[in-house]
């Protein structure tokens, strides 16, 4: 049977009972990219320009105006900066915990899902490696069955064994490769984004910290 004339569900049978579990890694590959798709999509602001705003409020002494615009904004950076402004008052080092705290929340949040991608990604080429391993046992039992009862063996009775053995193998690795490049931009973007988060924190921290100490001189 030539392969590239199969149809879809020729191959996925031919692959055998592993196939199945392939399938569902593949689904559930799919299902959790999407879904961290939109939601980066989703809480993906201008960090810069969020926080010019939030500043630009405090330079005015508006507490409750920055804190509006942190809580009309979707995004974990938002949360972590609110955090830190309800403690405008307070010392660095409590309104530096407030934030930290609130980025613990935060991060585990934006790895959601991560660790199950990869795993994904790790064990779907060693499905598809059993599959062929236990493909290729069967092919072997065909053949010794076919040299017990002295009926002819010939190349192609085992070459048709393994090919069908190998499917498995190459269905793994097609659900591997794309689900382990997404678990890769997923990692980089979520750690793109966390360093934002701490330079954001630090930038207010710094300008909580110089500007209530002016207060206080004036004062």
């Amino acid at each position: 049977m030539d392969f590239w004339k199969m149809s879809a569900w020729q191959i996925f049978k031919a692959g055998g009972p592993l196939m199945w579990p392939i399938l569902l890694c593949s689904i559930f590959a799919l299902a959790i990219t999407m879904e961290k798709i939109l939601h980066l999509h989703k809480i993906r602001i201008d960090v810069k320009g969020f926080l010019d705003s939030v500043i630009e409020k405090l330079k005015h002494a508006n507490v409750k105006e920055a804190v509006s615009i942190c809580e009309k904004t979707n995004a974990p950076v938002a949360n972590i900066l609110k955090a830190g402004i309800i403690k405008y008052n307070a010392s660095r080092d409590e309104i530096k915990e407030a934030m930290e705290d609130a980025s613990l929340y935060e991060v585990p949040r934006l790895e959601k899902n991560l660790s199950a991608l990869a795993t994904i990604a790790h064990i779907s080429p060693l499905l598809g490696l059993l599959g062929t391993v236990t493909g290729m046992v069967r092919a072997f039992q065909v053949i010794q069955v076919k040299a017990t009862s002295l009926n002819p063996v010939s190349p192609g009775d085992l070459a048709g064994g393994i090919w069908e053995a190998l499917l498995t193998t190459v269905a793994g690795l097609m659900v591997a490769i794309p689900t382990y490049v997404a678990y890769n931009f997923f990692v980089s973007r979520v750690n793109s984004i966390i360093v934002n988060m701490e330079r954001a924190a630090t930038e207010l921290v710094n300008f909580i910290t110089q500007h209530s100490g002016l207060a206080r001189k004036k004062e």
